[in-house]
């Protein structure tokens, strides 16, 4: 096993960096990271970032908003809050998240707080969450992260976070603040944050025998590169949105869906398709097949068989879809 080893806590450096380790760094050997940033909020990469924040408090306390690789919701990071990354080669084409979660839960159970994974990816101790999780396949490599949130400031999670009402009214809470924790609440006597990083640590690397891998100069500079291009990028980030007439969502058990549409003279114009869903392939040859095409129910038909939405969505049917469209 691999254990890459960074202090920085700039969050466009460090997602930055989970990329490189995905696409270059990660080959035969699994890789272990733990890691932390300054405060922040990490969008899911098929979110749309202005619903999912509060911009005043974001601007006014310097939180940085950065979009990451992986599907999945926003969370709240802050220096209380440790951040796990596993990367390995797999054969599966489907997310897994217990296979991940559960040496986090095992050390946990071990320290006698009851956690585990709960609904689609969170984890959780007496139904309040204190982890979420994420995951991303592409070529054979699947890289899971997730959060811990120990020690964090909880009411700054609240602030930060713009949650909707639906999705708070979905889970029967009042807000936030009632539905998260940081673990440190369960213990009956506190375990120093870098002391429990020591003990994750060693229970990710599950006994097996393990080397750094220390990043060289050429590493450091195209992570700075991804920084540049990506990561640190306004249009990552956020993303310059064009107007649109028209917008449907829904949550299936998968997570939500959020359709958006321009239309202009019965033609699509634009769609951008936003979430907190999971899903490894590029939406981008999906929205580009829908530009262009008539917005009625046969023409959706026929180009969502061309262009497979199976690929993209496979736990939503073509009638599911096309009910989001028109």
């Amino acid at each position: 096993m691999l254990y890459i080893n960074s202090d920085s806590t700039d969050p466009h450096y460090n997602l930055a960096l989970e990329e490189y380790i995905m696409t270059t760094i990660a080959g035969d050997e699994p890789i272990v990271r733990l890691w932390q940033n300054r405060p922040s909020v990490i969008i899911g990469r098929y979110q749309n970032t202005i619903e999912e924040i509060n911009p005043d408090f974001i601007e006014k306390n310097g939180i940085a908003v950065v979009r990451r690789l992986t599907g999945g919701g926003a969370v709240y990071h802050d220096l209380g809050n440790l951040n796990y990354t596993l990367v390995e080669k797999t054969a599966a084409e489907m997310i897994d998240f217990r296979r991940f979660t559960k040496p986090v839960t095992d050390l946990l159970n071990r320290l006698g707080i009851p956690a585990e994974l709960s609904g689609r990816n969170d984890m959780t101790v007496d139904g309040r969450k204190f982890s979420g999780n994420a995951q991303y396949i592409s070529k054979g490599k699947v890289l899971h992260h997730g959060t811990l949130l120990y020690e964090s400031r909880l009411e700054d999670v609240q602030e930060a976070l713009r949650v909707r009402g639906d999705k708070i009214e979905s889970k029967a809470i009042k807000s936030v603040r009632s539905r998260v924790c940081n673990l440190t609440d369960f213990m009956k006597e506190k375990i120093p944050l870098a002391e429990f990083k020591d003990m994750l640590l060693k229970e990710l690397f599950q006994g097996q025998p393990f080397r750094e891998y220390v990043l060289t100069e050429k590493d450091q500079a195209a992570i700075q590169r991804l920084v540049e291009e990506r990561y640190g990028n306004w249009n990552w980030n956020y993303g310059a949105s064009p107007k649109f007439n028209q917008e449907k969502r829904r949550r299936f058990a998968w997570g939500e869906l959020v359709v958006r549409l321009q239309v202009e003279d019965g033609l699509i114009k634009e769609c951008t398709i936003n979430g907190d869903f999971f899903s490894n392939a590029d939406l981008s040859d999906l929205t580009g097949a829908l530009r262009g095409a008539k917005h009625s129910r046969e023409e959706l038909e026929r180009t969502l068989r061309r262009v497979g939405l199976e690929t993209f969505f496979p736990a939503l049917s073509r009638e599911e879809f096309i009910e989001l469209m028109v």
